[in-house]
């Protein structure tokens, strides 16, 4: 019996052996993936959560604003926020995040932050800025944060295909429209609890930045990517030239809000039909992973 053979048998067969295998192997299963990431690229990762968190300093700033009745301000830091929550879910996807920075959980960071900018301060404003009837303020905000909560807190909120069920909570649009338009304010407490029901109806929403699933056809995509820019456009420009108005921009605005909703009901009823997936491509997890078992079928008895 070689020595070889002797040291293989005494490591596989010794239960101290294997349990101190075990534990290095399973330790270095969570930090070879990131030993391997490049230093570049972790950076790039942390600069992204770094980028989403400062979607908390906006809604800090927006509360600040509200409280010294700064409302068009208010709304300023408002469409910061949007515009952050907008573009850090590329980034991320980009940057490979759970790669990259897997310390960090950045769908819990980013559920945070939006239940900060679009519920939290929407309802303040309309608490502060008496956009609902004297008496009754106190009991819509409290509709509003508590439906919101029932939805942010679902595992289903965020659909496989890429859709939000039941309305998603743009309070700080809703707010925009009320204080635009100046609607009676039994108007806007009708229109805040009927929008908290539809919290509550599984009805499929539109996710912006996530279109895989509402139509095959790729310029019909970025069509609709287009027309949310231009609606982004319209609304900060509606924002400039407060208080006065512009028929172009208020079109579409609305033509845009409409559309919406049109295309969310009929995505609801009319499913998109997937095709067939091709092969998909190993990521940089998967593709670390597989090293990792070769290394371990090329060298079983090798020391960690």
């Amino acid at each position: 019996m070689s020595k070889r053979f002797a040291h293989a048998l005494t490591l596989c067969y010794s239960p101290i052996t294997s349990a101190r295998r075990a534990s290095r192997t399973s330790r270095n299963m969570i930090e070879e993936p990131t030993f391997f990431i490049s230093r570049r690229r972790r950076i790039a990762a942390w600069l992204v959560h770094l980028f989403t968190a400062t979607g908390a300093v906006f809604g800090l700033l927006t509360l600040y604003a509200i409280h010294h009745q700064q409302f068009i301000l208010a709304f300023w830091f408002m469409g910061a926020a949007i515009l952050v929550d907008s573009v850090d879910g590329i980034l991320a996807r980009r940057a490979q995040t759970k790669v990259a920075a897997p310390r960090i959980d950045g769908a819990l960071l980013d559920n945070i932050l939006d239940y900060v900018n679009y519920v939290i301060a929407p309802a303040f404003f309309l608490l502060a800025g008496g956009l609902l009837p004297a008496g009754w303020g106190f009991f819509g905000t409290a509709v509003i944060v508590l439906a919101s909560a029932y939805q942010f807190t679902q595992p289903d909120a965020k659909t496989s295909d890429h859709f939000f069920k039941g309305f998603p909570s743009y309070w700080n649009i809703v707010v925009f429209y009320l204080f635009f338009w100046q609607t009676p304010a039994w108007l806007n407490l009708i229109i805040v609890l009927v929008l908290a029901i539809l919290v509550f109806v599984p009805i499929k929403y539109v996710y912006p930045s996530r279109l895989d699933y509402l139509t095959h056809n790729r310029w019909l995509r970025r069509s609709m990517l287009i027309a949310t820019l231009l609606w982004g456009i319209a609304t900060a420009a509606l924002l400039v030239i407060y208080p006065n108005t512009n028929f172009i921009l208020v079109t579409l605005s609305i033509a845009y809000a409409v559309f919406y909703t049109v295309i969310s009901l009929y995505r609801t009823f009319v499913p998109l039909e997937p095709l067939p997936r091709p092969v998909k491509k190993t990521s940089i997890a998967d593709r670390l992973e597989n090293l990792r078992k070769l290394r371990q079928r090329r060298w079983p008895f090798r020391r960690r």
